[in-house]
C-alpha cells in the first residue's frame, strides 16, 4: 500500500492575475455553467491534481452545466485537511446548485470525508484513491492483493513528480533517504490518463531515480469517466448510460 508523503512545502496560494490557475495551479472559484435551466446547475468539488482530466471530459462531451471548483492538490499530500475544506465549500455554495458532487476518493482521510459527505448529504466518487478509480476500482482491488510492494503514479503526478515527490521527502538535498524510504518498494506503475511520449518518458525517469522497476498501464479515466457520465445526466444520475462518444474520446491527449 502506498504511504502518504509529507507536504511539500509551497504554502497553499490561490491563483491571482500573477499566478493564474492552470491544471496544476487549479481555479478556487467554479467556472460558471451555461445551461439555460439553472435547476441542472451541478457543481464538483475536486481535487486540483484531477483538474486537467475533468475539464477535458467536460469539453470532450459538452458538459457545460457542470462547474468546477478545486481544491489545493497540494492536499494530496495533507490528507487531514480534506474533510473541513470540502464541507466549508459545499456550505458556501450549496444554495447555488442543484447538485453537489465531490470527486475525491478517500484519499488517505480513513472515512472521514466519506462521513462528512453523509452529513452534508453529497455523493462522491467510489474508490479509496485516484490510484484505484483510475484503473477501476474493482480491477484495482484485485491488482492491490499482489501488488503491495508498488508505488503509483498519474499523469499529474508525473509532471509533478519534483513537487509532490522528491522534494517534499528532501531527496534533492538528501539522496540517501531514498534507499531508506522505497526500500520495501519493488516497483513504479505509471498509470497514463492520456497518450503522451513525453510524459512516458519523464515516468521512465522517475522510476530510475527512485531505483525501481518501471511498468506502464494506460487506464484512461477509468471509473472518473462512467462516474461523471452519470452525474452529468441531469434525467436520471443514477440510470444515465455512458454516451458512445464518451468512451471513445476518453484517455487520448
Amino acid at each position: 500500500m502506498q504511504k502518504p508523503t509529507p507536504s511539500p512545502p509551497a504554502a497553499d496560494s490561490p491563483p491571482t492575475a500573477d499566478n493564474p490557475p492552470t491544471a496544476d495551479n487549479p481555479p478556487t472559484a467554479d467556472n460558471p455553467p451555461t445551461a439555460d435551466n439553472p435547476t441542472e446547475r451541478i457543481l464538483l468539488i475536486a481535487c486540483g491534481a484531477l483538474t486537467r482530466e475533468i475539464l477535458a471530459l467536460k469539453a470532450a462531451n459538452g458538459w457545460e452545466h457542470l462547474a468546477l471548483q478545486c481544491l489545493p492538490a497540494q492536499y494530496h499530500n495533507r490528507p487531514e485537511k480534506i474533510p473541513e475544506a470540502v464541507r466549508k465549500t459545499v456550505q458556501q455554495n450549496r444554495g447555488d446548485y442543484a447538485k453537489i458532487f465531490v470527486v475525491y476518493g478517500d484519499c488517505g482521510t480513513g472515512g472521514r470525508l466519506a462521513a462528512t459527505c453523509r452529513e452534508l448529504g453529497v455523493e462522491m466518487v467510489e474508490g479509496p484513491h485516484c490510484y484505484s478509480f483510475f484503473e477501476g476500482n474493482a480491477h484495482f482491488a484485485e491488482r492491490a492483493k499482489t501488488e503491495i510492494t508498488a508505488f503509483y503514479l498519474t499523469d499529474f503526478l508525473v509532471r509533478q513528480f519534483d513537487a509532490f515527490v522528491w522534494k517534499p521527502l528532501k531527496l534533492d538535498r538528501h539522496p540517501a533517504l531514498r534507499d531508506m524510504y522505497f526500500a520495501n518498494y519493488t516497483k513504479l506503475v505509471y498509470q497514463s490518463q492520456t497518450h503522451d511520449p513525453h510524459l512516458l518518458s519523464k515516468a521512465q525517469d522517475c522510476a530510475a531515480r527512485l531505483g525501481l522497476a518501471f511498468e506502464h498501464r494506460h487506464t484512461g479515466y477509468g471509473d472518473l469517466l462512467t462516474t461523471l457520465a452519470r452525474v452529468a445526466d441531469t434525467r436520471d444520475a443514477a440510470q444515465a448510460p455512458v454516451p458512445p462518444r464518451l468512451v471513445a474520446s476518453a484517455g487520448r491527449s
